[in-house]
């Protein structure tokens, strides 16, 4: 999952109205009948992180530096699209960087050519959480996502995947639960992404495919939990927040590409400037593991 340079973050209006039964309905479309319908404007939740690339000239020279205010190590790519009048970086210099956590970080410095014509250039950039060299390293089974005792069933797991078609997503594990349903940590680490206001679900990646509630957490390996179609308004951690394995972080819902209520979940890491899914162990009765199938029902001890 590449991430591009810039996000619009707009406000989203919800309706909230009793529907035939009686039951609450809350949607981001207006009845179609002349029903009273309470109309809410969702807040936009966290702001969130970014990563800039910005220069400045100084004397002769162009001068490169990169903000990266996300809480955890960035994997970023620069690409020079038209230099006049500066010199071009060494052929053998890599324009790939990894930027610390919180960071700001001095790139690059190309010089002028001549005193006579103007330097311009003009550049782009993309961007990816992690390290490229992290290893995946748990020291024990990942405890699964929800309250111990309880029991939900796997229904969607490698190599059985509908809709899990993608590098970053061939491993992961779609666990079906009722909505409201406790998600606790499976791992310790630290909170480096939180999507919580968004309510609509669809079928259509494209169109809901960006519209999923989710916590992102970063292990002490440098690998990453995602946690997905958490049920909106619920989360109750945010970035830079340090979680212990089987803390409580959200409830599940049916958010985002998805056909009805589960929590999608995975293991991912950066393979150089694309993100891949890594195989899960769940931990079973007395330490056992639990290799999650298609069908299977999962428990939590």
């Amino acid at each position: 999952m590449l991430l591009a340079i810039g996000d619009i973050s707009l406000a989203q209006a919800l309706y909230k109205y009793r529907g035939p039964d009686g039951e609450w309905v809350y949607t981001d479309r207006a009845p179609e009948t002349e029903e009273q319908a309470e109309i809410r404007e969702l807040p936009n939740g966290f702001k969130k992180a970014e990563v800039s690339v910005t220069h400045r000239v100084i004397g002769t020279q162009i001068q490169f530096y990169a903000t990266n205010e996300f809480y955890a190590p960035v994997e970023l790519e620069l690409a020079l699209d038209v230099v006049e009048n500066v010199g071009l970086p060494h052929p053998d210099q890599s324009m790939h960087w990894l930027l610390p956590a919180r960071s700001q970080t001095d790139l690059l410095q190309l010089d002028a050519l001549d005193e006579v014509g103007v330097p311009y250039i003009s550049y782009r950039f993309m961007y990816l959480y992690g390290d490229p060299d992290a290893e995946h390293m748990a020291e024990q089974p990942y405890r699964a996502p929800f309250a111990k005792a309880r029991k939900f069933l796997v229904s969607q797991a490698f190599p059985i995947g509908v809709t899990h078609n993608t590098l970053d997503s061939y491993h992961a594990v779609d666990i079906s639960m009722p909505i409201g349903t406790d998600v606790y940590a499976a791992r310790e680490g630290m909170v480096i992404e939180v999507a919580s206001t968004n309510f609509r679900a669809g079928p259509d990646p494209g169109e809901e495919g960006a519209s999923a509630n989710l916590v992102r957490i970063l292990h002490d390996d440098g690998t990453f939990a995602i946690y997905a179609h958490l049920n909106w308004n619920t989360i109750r951690v945010q970035p830079g927040d340090e979680v212990a394995r089987g803390e409580y972080i959200a409830d599940s819902g049916n958010t985002g590409f998805s056909t009805g209520p589960h929590l999608h979940f995975a293991i991912l890491r950066n393979d150089g400037m694309r993100m891949e899914s890594l195989p899960v162990v769940f931990e079973g009765p007395n330490k056992t593991k639990i290799i999650p199938e298609y069908g299977q029902e999962l428990a939590a001890y």
